[in-house]
Formats: structure tokens, C-alpha cells, sequence
């Protein structure tokens, strides 16, 4: 897939002000940063906010609602990372990282949270467009495994719930299994809702009556 210019990102990075221009460390991290920017701009995405990754990050993001962000990090990748994590665990988004860091002794536990793509010293500009399609894909995909994991486990309980309220109805009704089930089908029905929760509504009044 190609990603649409008009994707909102946000970019995560630490505050770049220069006390010391003697400081060669804090103006080459500066300039790093300021190059990723460029290559964002330059790639026609849209770039709606530069925020510190810090305890209000959660609430700043649930107010942008961006579709990508971008973690720009130097030795404090890890840090970095694990507020980007924490603010989007209830709202998952494709995350990538770009860091100079080459201590990559916490990537595999960075995927494992949320973080698509674990770029280092890759901020050269015509790299940064197939980066962030190749996260965008991944993303979508691993969203989709959770959706279709999250259908199975539901069809599972709604079977068991199914299979519940079945045999209530055959052992205090005395029907067939395939009445039983004919009853519960054409109350949903009736009622517009899912099987699994008709099924459901049903076992929780037999509990409550008793």
C-alpha cells in the first residue's frame, strides 16, 4: 500500500532548544531532528503537532487524533518509548522510531508493544516515505489478525452461552435441540440483537429467578 499525503502524524521528540551553541551534541541532535521534520514535510504529510513525550501525552494525542506517529529519539529511545506506549495502549496507532541509538537490546520488546517500524541512523529523506508505508502495512495487518482473534474468541463464548441457554430451554420445556435453538433464533430476531446475547439475556434472568 502507498500512504495518502494527508496523513496526520505526530512527531514525539525532546525539547531541542540550543542553551550552548558550543554544545556540538545538542546542535547535531537539533539538526537530526530538524532533518526528519524536512523529510516528513517534504514526503507531503501532514505534520499537525511536535509534542514532548511526556505524562500528558495521552491526553494531547486523544485530542489530535493522529493516524501515524514518529518517535524521534536519541539516547532516551527507551523513555521515549515507553510513554508512546503507555499513552496509546487504549487506542492503539502505528508507531515508528528513529534514533541514532544503536543499542538495540530493547527493539524486540518494542515491537512486542506497539512499535511498527525500529529505524536507526535512517533518516535520510527519500528513506523515510517507504518506511512509513512499510509500518502503515504492517500496522493494518497486525490489526486485522487481532480483529479476526478477537471475532473467534467472541464466537466461542457465544457458542458456549448458545449451547447454555439450549439446554435450559430443552430440560425446563422439554423441546428438541433444534427447537431450542429455533426459539432463541427467532427471538433475536424479534428483538434485533445477536443470538450470543439474546442467549445471554436469558440465562441471566433464569439466574436471577432462580
Amino acid at each position: 500500500m502507498t500512504l495518502p499525503h494527508s496523513l496526520r502524524l505526530v512527531v514525539i521528540a525532546p525539547d531541542l532548544m540550543i542553551d550552548d551553541a558550543h554544545d556540538e551534541a545538542a546542535v547535531a541532535l537539533a539538526e537530526r531532528s530538524r532533518q526528519l521534520r524536512i523529510g516528513l514535510l517534504e514526503g507531503g504529510f501532514n505534520l499537525i503537532a511536535t509534542l514532548p513525550a511526556d505524562t500528558f501525552l495521552r491526553e494531547r494525542l486523544a485530542q489530535l487524533q493522529p493516524d501515524m506517529i514518529i518517535v524521534d529519539a536519541e539516547s532516551d529511545a527507551r523513555d521515549s518509548l515507553e510513554h508512546v506506549v503507555m499513552a496509546t495502549r487504549d487506542e492503539r496507532r502505528p508507531i515508528v522510531l528513529f534514533t541514532n541509538d544503536d543499542d538495540t537490546r530493547h527493539v524486540k520488546d518494542a515491537v512486542a508493544a506497539g512499535v511498527c517500524a525500529y529505524i536507526v541512523a535512517g533518516l535520510e529523506p527519500a528513506r523515510i516515505r517507504p518506511i512509513l508505508d512499510v509500518a502503515m502495512a504492517r500496522f493494518e495487518h497486525e490489526q486485522g489478525l487481532r480483529r479476526e482473534l478477537a471475532d473467534a474468541r467472541t464466537e466461542l463464548k457465544d457458542r458456549k452461552v448458545i449451547d447454555r441457554a439450549k439446554g435450559m430451554l430443552m430440560q425446563r420445556q422439554g423441546l428438541s435441540e433444534q427447537a431450542a435453538y429455533e426459539k432463541l433464533r427467532k427471538a433475536a430476531m424479534d428483538k434485533g440483537l445477536r443470538l450470543g446475547d439474546v442467549a445471554q439475556r436469558m440465562l441471566d434472568v433464569a439466574d436471577l429467578l432462580g
